[in-house]
């Protein structure tokens, strides 16, 4: 499975390790070998213009001194890595200077590099254990998607619909945005696209209550992923953000366990403000995974290192495009490795 769990052939469900990426060992080397080419042009931009700027230190000089020290650090922030984050790196660098470890670019970039690495693999490594199982009478695995308007939510969804669907599951979405008159339009066509069910009811009906019907559809049909909506709330906006925690209370109501997955999704381009509103989101609902869209679209890729590092949780899809194949899964190495080529 590719997604963060993994139905055995006795009918059990197992929720596999999120290390690097919450997929299984065997598949994340499958999957970055077929995806590696297509992430390092997602993050071209943010590569170039980080990669520019590394030269632009070093112009004139092929050692470090305190002035493009600073820099350096200057680099760091504005590619939104975030100045704690930041800092980290600097002082590790140092170190490495300390020792004579760095002497020219390209050990410059590979000191970064494992220092980014550190930081984004810890994050990976936390949520749902391998040996953590829910039962056949627990089924659907509910997944809750939420994150502000305009962060490409909707077609997140479509391109997880259809991923999940290709490996064989029963998959279907529940359209609880009733206070966006398009929105349930706009999933429908998603949902034609990815070939699965789709449970939509009227425009201003209770979202709750649209997920109650589809839990309950849910079950009936032997769906075996559900994939929930939510309005595009604003982060500040208490009464949304508590319909939220309703929804919540209602699908562990129905389905033991439920949410499994909650599911941030973050737009690359937007930096800090996006990093700020899932820490608006965090204290209403326990998110388990990021979904950072748009990372073609930026030149500011450090804010995959922000939100793994300052948030402590996985990113577990990038998105690169608009068709359904341009949803990757995250991968650690494979995200280091573009970023400082």
């Amino acid at each position: 499975m590719g997604l963060f769990w993994r139905r055995r052939k006795d009918g059990q469900t197992n929720a596999p390790s999120v290390d690097s990426g919450s997929v299984p060992a065997m598949e994340r080397v499958v999957d970055r070998a077929a995806t590696k080419g297509r992430f390092f042009n997602a993050i071209g931009r943010a590569r170039n213009a980080f990669t520019l700027s590394l030269q632009n230190i070093f112009l004139g000089d092929a050692k470090l001194n305190a002035e493009n020290l600073e820099n350096l650090e200057e680099l760091l922030i504005s590619a939104d890595i975030g100045v704690a984050n930041s800092t980290k790196i600097l002082e590790a660098v140092r170190g490495r200077l300390s020792r004579n470890e760095i002497n020219n670019l390209e050990s410059l970039k590979e000191g970064i590099r494992q220092e980014i690495f550190s930081l984004i693999s810890t994050a990976t490594k936390t949520g749902i254990s391998s040996e953590e199982e829910v039962s056949p009478a627990s089924a659907p695995y509910v997944i809750m998607v939420c994150g502000v308007n305009g962060v490409g939510k909707t077609t997140t969804i479509g391109k997880l619909a259809q991923r999940i669907s290709a490996e064989g599951q029963k998959v279907m979405v529940c359209a609880a945005d009733t206070f966006r008159a398009a929105a349930s339009k706009q999933l429908g066509i998603w949902a034609e696209r990815s070939n699965v069910e789709l449970i939509t009811q009227g425009e201003g009906t209770d979202p709750a209550a649209v997920l109650f019907d589809s839990l309950t559809a849910a079950k009936a049909r032997g769906i075996d992923v559900l994939i929930v909506d939510t309005a595009g709330r604003l982060h500040n906006k208490a009464p949304l953000m508590a319909e939220l925690e309703k929804m919540k209370r209602i699908a562990g109501r129905e389905v033991p366990g439920a949410p499994h997955e909650t599911l941030l999704v973050i737009d690359a381009v937007t930096g800090q403000n996006g990093l700020e509103q899932a820490r608006q989101f965090m204290k209403t609902v326990k998110v388990t995974g990021i979904v950072l869209t748009k990372l073609d679209g930026t030149a500011k890729g450090g804010i995959a290192v922000a939100i793994a590092a300052e948030l402590g949780v996985p990113i577990r899809y990038v998105g690169v495009g608009e068709h359904l194949e341009d949803l990757l899964i995250f991968d650690p190495a494979t995200y280091v490795d573009g970023l400082l080529s």
